[in-house]
């Protein structure tokens, strides 16, 4: 499958959307205080709170740089 010039900038612009997103999201995460046993942040035990949302953020830039690398790959395929 080839994809067009304007597929593979929108891959890219995914893959740098999630890595702009989601590590703001994980460092909001870490400051709820659900994600703490304690109700404190960072003190005592985690939470699942913490957990599946650490999961969730993993898979996220995981897939989303994927999506980037297909995008780069694409775009680099295209010029030669």
């Amino acid at each position: 499958m080839v994809l067009s010039r304007g597929w593979s900038v929108f891959l890219v612009g995914v893959g740098i959307w999630t890595w702009v997103i989601w590590p703001r999201f994980a460092v909001a995460i870490w400051q709820d205080p659900r994600s703490w046993a304690s109700g404190r942040v960072a003190v005592g035990a985690t939470t699942s709170f913490l957990w599946v949302h650490a999961l969730l953020i993993a898979a996220s830039l995981a897939i989303g740089t994927t999506v980037g690398v297909l995008g780069i790959r694409s775009w680099r395929q295209q010029k030669s």
